[in-house]
């Protein structure tokens, strides 16, 4: 990607570790309970991708995450099959594939 990175920060899944604080302070700072918090808009120009890309991989939860990669195929995400709930099994607690208990 020659024109930088996007990253988004999910807060729910940080444990505070600070890897990314270390890595890449200009873009993560901790809160009072030592929490990371993302700097600026997410957007992560050419020249400070290897720091954050760093702390991405670093960070032992994965809670950054690179919204601007596409999969290897360029395969477009297909939608999900919504169930016809007309033919849906609901009597005598059988499912849908016909399973019962």
């Amino acid at each position: 990607m020659s024109d930088g990175m996007r990253i988004k920060l999910d807060r729910t899944l940080c444990d505070g570790f600070g890897i990314c604080a270390k890595h890449a302070p200009e873009y993560f700072s901790l809160d009072d309970w030592g929490y990371a918090v993302l700097v600026g808009d997410g957007n992560i120009p050419e020249k400070d991708r290897d720091a954050v890309q760093r702390a991405l991989l670093d960070c032992p939860v994965h809670a950054i995450l690179n919204i601007g990669e596409r999969r290897p195929d360029e395969t477009p995400i297909q939608p999900l099959r919504e169930p016809d709930l007309d033919k849906l099994k609901i009597e005598d607690n059988e499912a849908e594939w016909g399973f019962t208990r």
